[in-house]
């Protein structure tokens, strides 16, 4: 049928099974291992842009609090950062965009006055709930 030359040429056209498989553990070893890494980066990330973000908020906090002489109150909220509560002196928007969602994508939690100043602003992580641990853990104006 097919001499030894044809047998040699058509015998090193692809890859054996074998050798496929091979690869292809290879490749998950090294997702294994270097997957969980880039993972853990991206909740420190996210912390980050909440801080990041917070700041931009307190900058148009002190802003409404030198038109108005006060911060908004908790009923007031962020909300008087982009419209106007109603109060003498109001001369924004204090933000050039809506006032933005957390990285988890939910409100931020106001608060006026506050515990720990005469504001507070937290995002709840991940879970959403008060305390927490990694990504879990709370993001706030205060630390």
């Amino acid at each position: 049928m097919f001499n030894t030359k044809e047998k040699k040429r058509l015998g090193s056209r692809g890859f054996t099974l074998i050798e496929l498989m091979v690869v292809i553990v290879i490749l998950a070893a090294i997702a294994g291992i270097v997957g969980p890494r880039l993972f853990k980066n991206v909740g420190k990330a996210k912390a980050s842009t909440a801080k990041t973000q917070m700041a931009q908020i307190e900058a148009a906090l002190d802003s409404f609090r030198l038109d108005v002489g006060r911060y908004p109150t908790t009923s007031e909220g962020l909300a008087s950062l982009e419209k106007s509560p109603g109060v003498q002196g109001w001369d924004g928007p204090y933000l050039k965009k809506a006032v933005p969602q957390d990285p988890w994508k939910r409100p931020y939690v106001y608060a006026s006055p506050g515990q720990h100043g005469d504001y507070d602003i937290s995002s709840y992580g991940m879970d959403g709930q008060p305390g927490g641990e990694g990504e879990s853990a709370d993001v706030t104006s205060w630390q």
